[in-house]
């Protein structure tokens, strides 16, 4: 089987030539996905924001394969800063407190956009739920 790819217009999915997600079997895998969309940077100097609009994105990604939140199996979250913890986990809980995937966090030197204060990986899976 030939996975299936999305792009969601992040302006360095073309230069880098890589997709927002991809379907390989049974599984969805979402790239580092920020709370640009397109040029525009929403949250900017707002952690909890940029998570929500990040995961957001991401959630809109595994969509588009017919897949929901409750799919969800391994969440990611990238900061740029460790003061930002708690409102990104505040951002995480909201939206997959009842899921409860596996999730690692993660504090970096930095991202390609200095204003990027999170990005985030999510990975589901079709067999997660009953249908």
């Amino acid at each position: 089987m030939t996975p299936r790819r999305v792009r969601s217009g992040s302006p360095w999915e073309e230069s880098f030539g890589f997709a927002r997600a991809v379907e390989a079997g049974d599984r969805v895998l979402v790239a580092g996905t920020t709370a640009f969309k397109g040029d525009v940077l929403y949250g900017e100097g707002d952690p909890y924001e940029q998570a929500k609009v990040a995961f957001t994105t991401a959630l809109e990604a595994i969509a588009e394969f017919g897949l929901t939140p409750d799919s969800v199996i391994r969440t990611r979250m990238y900061l740029a800063h460790a003061r930002d913890v708690d409102a990104a986990g505040r951002a995480h809980k909201e939206l997959f407190d009842t899921v409860r995937p596996v999730t690692t966090l993660l504090v970096v030197e930095g991202f390609i956009d200095s204003r990027v204060l999170v990005s985030v990986e999510v990975e589901a899976y079709r067999g997660a739920v009953d249908s």
